[in-house]
């Protein structure tokens, strides 16, 4: 199951994913309280990023036609919508980014539950201006992939504060697998793979197979030979990361086995549903960051976790943080405080620093040689933060 908090877990999505065989589930969470029809009409903000650059944003719509799409093969090809944070050259160029178009914000809210504004959360204030000119040079590149019923924007906290920090951030949205992606001239594709999964008998590597083929060619449209964004120069094609939530995580390992070109990953909070090859990631590092629960901590319910570390060869961690949730490493916290949902025991303002801190510290080790110190044990700034296999 998608859990978001212990607490409001059951009224958050209708399409659920069980977990890979051989994995129990959590203990069902306790009905949320009722709540109050009273609704905030005031819209949510973003927390401000943390590094010095301010945010350029625009949105690349991309077809794979050589590709037929697995869950709707009469569609098109295989529709993506990509949403890229850069550094911007200027804070005043261009106009506010938008969080969500009202649609996909109404469709997540109508199965999150009555407590959720759809127009109030699709008005959430981000920190990005649209299509404002790059600054100048070669920046590293990191891909985002959303939990399973869940579009890209849920993890636009994490993008700005990376873009902020002077990396290319490339969010993607998959075709059909979130409650609502909104395509050019108003079309909206919903949540077909739900259904496969939950009804169909369909196994969840077949998600993972597919967005590792999507990121093969959201890659290829940004460092090939003809891009699809025409400040696609700013692009180092020699350091590239992926992390994803959930199993957009787990579809971080699956594409950087299919794909050698992302030299790094991180899986925050999923079940992996393919095993690793024989020869792991070659030696490419790997982060887990997870919940500090009965799920992911060794030896836990959820055992793809305790296989897939036996499996990494190169540099690893695993990372659980105490208190958290299952949706503590997306927007979820800032969702939930601002809507009055059920808190989960770590603050939302920790829940948000604590996923930039360890996020950025990784890639920065990673894709840019700086020695992180973070990432070698247990902090006192950090005392959430445990390192597990020490």
């Amino acid at each position: 199951m998608i859990r978001f908090t212990r607490a409001a877990a059951a009224a958050l999505l209708a399409c659920s994913v069980a977990l890979p065989a051989g994995v129990a589930t959590a203990a069902t969470p306790d009905a949320p309280a009722p709540l109050s029809a009273a609704q905030p009409a005031r819209a949510a903000a973003l927390p401000a990023p943390t590094g010095p650059y301010s945010i350029g944003s625009t949105v690349l719509p991309l077809v794979d036609r050589s590709r037929t799409d697995p869950w709707v093969p009469t569609a098109d090809g295989r529709a993506l919508m990509v949403t890229l944070h850069y550094p911007a050259a200027r804070p005043g160029d261009g106009r506010p980014a938008p969080y969500a178009t009202r649609e996909e914000a109404r469709l997540l809210a109508a199965q999150i539950g009555p407590a959720v504004s759809g127009d109030v959360l699709a008005r959430t204030r981000t920190h990005s201006r649209t299509d404002a000119r790059p600054v100048p040079g070669r920046r590293p590149l990191v891909l985002l992939s959303p939990g399973f019923g869940v579009s890209r924007w849920t993890l636009t906290h994490l993008a700005e504060d990376l873009a902020s920090r002077g990396y290319v951030v490339a969010s993607v949205d998959h075709a059909y697998e979130s409650s609502g992606i909104s395509l050019p001239g108003g079309r909206i594709l919903t949540c077909v793979a739900c259904t496969a999964l939950d009804e169909g008998g369909v196994h969840g590597s077949m998600v993972t197979k597919t967005r590792a083929a999507d990121m093969r060619y959201v890659l290829d449209r940004l460092t090939g030979p003809r891009p699809a964004w025409r400040y696609a120069d700013v692009i180092d094609a020699r350091r590239i990361g992926m992390a994803g939530h959930s199993i957009g995580g787990a579809s971080a390992a699956s594409a950087m086995v299919a794909d050698p070109r992302i030299d790094a990953g991180i899986n925050m909070d999923g079940s992996f549903w393919e095993d690793l090859p024989a020869e792991g990631l070659r030696g490419r590092p790997f982060m887990m960051l997870g919940t500090h629960d009965d799920m992911h901590l060794p030896g836990g319910t959820d055992t793809t976790w305790d296989r897939t570390w036996t499996a990494l060869d190169g540099w690893k961690r695993w990372i659980t943080v105490a208190g958290s949730e299952h949706f503590t490493f997306s927007d979820g916290p800032v969702i939930t405080r601002h809507f009055g949902l059920p808190q989960p025991e770590l603050p939302a303002d920790r829940a948000v620093a604590l996923t930039r801190t360890y996020v950025a510290a990784f890639f920065d080790q990673h894709l840019r040689g700086l020695p992180r110190p973070l990432l070698d044990g247990p902090s006192p700034a950090n005392p959430e933060a445990h390192f597990q296999h020490r």
